[in-house]
Formats: C-alpha cells, structure tokens, sequence
C-alpha cells in the first residue's frame, strides 16, 4: 500500500537523552488507525526516558497483518484478532494493548453532539441502502421531537483493510439479521452503498467534509475533528453516549485469559452504561525473534505503556488494558516468545 507523510510517522526525535546503548534503538510497527493517536502519546513520551524511536506506519489493520507476515516489520497492530489457528500457522503471539469505541458519526445542520439517536437496526439499514433519507420514519419514530432534513444521507465507509470495520460490522451483524445474511463481518466487506475513506482520518475528513453524512470512527479521531457522534442503542435497550466509562463497561465481563490469543470480542454486550461498538486493539509479533535486542525493545516499549500509560489512555477516550490483565499477558511473553533459543522477555 502506498505510504504517504500522513500515514508514515517517525515518532521520537532526539530529546538530548543521554547515550546509550538503548538511545539508539529504532523499532518498527504497521496497521491499524484505531490507536493511532495512543501510541503517539505512548512513542512520544517514551523516547524522553529511553531515547528509542518508534516508526509506526498508521496503515489499517489488514496493512499490518500483511506487513507482520511478511516480517518487513517488527510488530503489527490489529483491531481485527487473529484466530488461534491463524496465530499458531504464522508463529505469532497476540495480546490487546487498549480498549475504545467505534462511534458513528453524523453532519446534520442543527444535530449537536449526542442529540441523534439511533438503534442498531436503524444503523444497519442506513447501511444497507434501506434507509436513505435523514427524516425517513424509522429515524424520527427513534428521534420524537427533532426537527430531520428531507435529505439523502451520504454514506462513509472504510476503503481500506480495516479493524474499526470489523468491529463495525460484527455488531451490526450482531444487531441486524439482514445484515448478517447479506454482508457478514470482516476487515474488508462487499459495502452496498457509500463512498470509502482510508484509515480512520479519511472518514472523519469525508464526513466533516460531506453534508448529511454518517460514517464511523474512533472516539479519539471524532473529538478532535468536532464531530457529531450518535447515541446508540445497547443490548439492554438503553440509550448511550460513547465514553471511556461506557467502554470499560463493556470490558467489565471480558474473560481475557481463557480466550485464545487473548482475542476477546466487546460488541453487543450486556450492561445499561455499556457503549455496544466496542473493542480492543492488538499486537502481533513473531514468536521465534530473529533479533535479540530488537525484540526486547519492543516489549520494553510495550511492557512500560502497560505500567505507565494509563492515564494518557484515558486523556484520549481509550481504555487501559487492567494490570490483572497484563500480568497474565506478560507471563505468556516468558513462555512464548524466543530469540537463539532463549527467553526474551525474563
């Protein structure tokens, strides 16, 4: 996939730390946009302490997956899980670095943010090409009371592979039978209708752009672009915003150590404050490292935004990873993953 300036970052430049055998690191990551904005945050703030650079390509989550596989980078990064078979024929390990939301995202002249309500089924239909106006019955039968454009509603999806789409499209496959029979669930899907942006930061761009259009975005990429998110309807037919609390919520029953891979599901779950598009986002690397130093300082970086970056997590709407969590994860890093024969992470 072509790189650009905006998709290719070069995260942590010389801070004046002092020389050391670590200041001199680099290590490299590709895929999904999800957490773009965290391991920024993350990268940034790191290179201050240790003087290691991190060049993360903001690609999508299917980018990543190709680029891991074909190891022409260090780490990848989902929002898409790999299955334990996928895993165990590629020789990775996986395991969730954050918690957000997927949200939709609406330009309506006079719609203020979370003033728009909608239901699975609604969002689906308007996916599906069903429902094509603004003031369509089933909109205003959810929305008593405010005042709908006869407008043609402008749909926005992902272009590229993408792990915000799967996220999207296993709930609404979860939400909608129509859905699931027509179109299902994936990185990539064959969308009915709508124009495509790449990454999280297209979307957001053709739906800032685009009068009387929806698409779907990261929390962390709606906020600073001020767009207008929708309430939505959960699996307890209760209406909510999308926040770090109604994430975490959706996160409180997550069996995380007995789901293979750690590849937990959060869409559609049950809990009156729980936000329905939710999911975590994930790292694959190979388990048999070729590069003993590179390797370790991947898992340094990685290690320390478990034990230090929580609070920026929730400074940008995601949610951290639990330390019960992590701890488990880690003890999988000693058991599986090796360089020359010999733990890499002790």
């Amino acid at each position: 996939m072509k790189r650009t300036l905006k998709t290719v970052i070069l995260l942590g430049l010389s801070l004046g730390v002092a020389a050391s055998a670590s200041a001199e690191s680099l290590i490299n990551g590709a895929g999904a946009t999800f957490p773009y904005p965290l391991y920024s945050k993350w990268a940034f703030e790191y290179n201050k302490i240790s003087g290691l650079k991190m060049n993360y390509q903001s690609i999508g989550s299917g980018g990543g997956i190709k680029q891991i596989k074909a190891k022409t980078v260090d780490f990848g990064a989902s929002d898409a899980p790999l299955t334990a078979k996928d895993l165990d024929e590629s020789g990775l390990t996986q395991f969730p670095m954050a918690i957000g939301g997927v949200v939709p995202v609406v330009n309506i002249e006079g719609i203020a943010p979370g003033a728009l309500k909608l239901t699975g089924t609604a969002l689906a239909e308007i996916y599906l090409g069903d429902i094509t106006k603004w003031n369509d019955k089933r909109i205003a039968a959810i929305n008593p009371g405010t005042k709908l454009p006869d407008e043609a509603i402008t749909v926005v999806h992902r272009a590229d592979g993408s792990g915000t789409s799967w996220i999207f499209t296993n709930y609404l496959s979860k939400a909608s039978k129509p859905w699931a029979d027509r179109v299902g669930f994936g990185t990539a899907v064959n969308w009915p209708v709508g124009v495509g942006g790449k990454g999280n930061e297209g979307v957001a761009t053709y739906v800032k752009r685009l009068k009387n259009s929806i698409g779907y975005v990261e929390l962390a990429y709606a906020v600073p672009n001020r767009l207008t998110y929708t309430e939505l309807e959960n699996k307890d037919r209760v209406f909510v915003k999308p926040t770090a609390d109604s994430f975490m919520a959706a996160a409180d029953g997550a069996d995380w150590k007995n789901a293979p891979g750690y590849a937990v599901v959060l869409t559609d779950q049950p809990g009156k404050n729980a936000w329905p598009i939710a999911g975590a986002t994930f790292i694959l690397v190979y388990k048999n490292q070729t590069n003993c130093a590179t390797a370790k300082d991947v898992l340094k970086f990685f290690d320390w935004s478990y034990r230090n970056g929580s609070e920026m997590a929730r400074s940008l709407d995601y949610v951290p990873i639990p330390e019960k969590v992590y701890s488990v994860m880690e003890e999988t890093w000693k058991k599986e993953i090796r360089c020359d024969s010999q733990v890499v992470w002790k």
